[in-house]
């Protein structure tokens, strides 16, 4: 018999891993936010990374490698790692790098743990808004130990809707149109630039829907498995899962209505 234990990881686990972990992080963060300047651009010239960008992604991956050093990691800054662990972590080190270098408080660390492509625990980390929210699949998710329940669904034209703005000028473009559609037809629009902290506060009621084009799995991957756990659907284009093209987040009954809207708007294209 192979000595080899081939038992899941108890998600348990792995959440109060990744809450260690985006807790330091968060600190780390915070603690060189004042003063921190570009250090270079990735897809184009808006697309920024900062040194603390890549510190603060160092420390994750060197704390989650310490604790499970066979597993596999997915980050912004540092590519993909792999392993053969049982988990791959997903990690954005610092969603809303620009709000973070204008010295602003809505960024966050955000880190998740997937088995066998399925997202089972996350932390989200909002240090300069104090707040830390965590989940487990199908153990629901909790903001500073509180258990998190998103409120009731609103009608379309009621909703207060978070959306993002990618970093290229065509489909920043495209954005803008399909948002001059959109806004007749809903309460307002928030701009907030953090998926981590739109989707975690609309978890928390801060906003009654989500939607954006050009994110990335480290981008709604924590926070996305925290909306859901507190009630909120969230997918993608047609349907389907969140993805590239298009990421959709809501109460279900609200989910339906803002997809339909979005649906011939081409929000799921440049």
């Amino acid at each position: 018999m192979s000595g080899i234990d081939t038992t899941p990881p108890d998600p348990r686990v792995l959440r109060d891993l990744a809450v260690r972990v985006a807790t330091e992080a968060g600190e780390l963060a915070a603690g060189g936010q004042a003063g921190v300047t570009v250090l270079d651009t990735k897809s184009s010239p808006t697309d920024v990374v900062t040194k603390m960008d890549r510190a603060t992604e160092e420390l994750i991956r060197s704390r989650l490698l310490a604790a499970r050093p066979d597993d596999a990691i997915l980050g912004e800054e540092g590519g993909e790692e792999h392993g053969d662990g049982g988990v791959r972590w997903v990690v954005d080190p610092i969603d809303g790098t620009v709000n973070y270098l204008y010295g602003q408080p809505d960024w966050g660390v955000a880190i998740a743990a997937e088995i066998d492509g399925e997202v089972v625990a996350a932390a989200v980390s909002v240090p300069r808004r104090g707040e830390l929210y965590e989940a487990v699949l199908g153990g629901g998710s909790r903001r500073n130990g509180e258990a998190l329940q998103a409120p009731p669904a609103v009608p379309l034209e009621q909703a207060l809707v978070a959306t993002g703005f990618g970093y290229f000028a065509e489909r920043r473009a495209q954005q803008a149109r399909v948002l001059l559609d959109v806004v007749p037809h809903i309460r307002d629009i928030r701009r907030g630039g953090s998926a981590a902290v739109d989707l975690t506060g609309l978890a928390s009621g801060r906003c009654d829907a989500f939607y954006e084009r050009g994110l990335h799995a480290w981008d709604w991957s924590a926070p996305g498995l925290i909306a859901s756990e507190a009630g909120i659907r969230v997918g993608g284009p047609n349907g389907g899962p969140p993805s590239n093209d298009l990421v959709i987040a809501a109460r279900p009954e609200l989910y339906d209505a803002l997809s339909a809207l979005l649906a011939p708007l081409g929000a799921d294209r440049d």
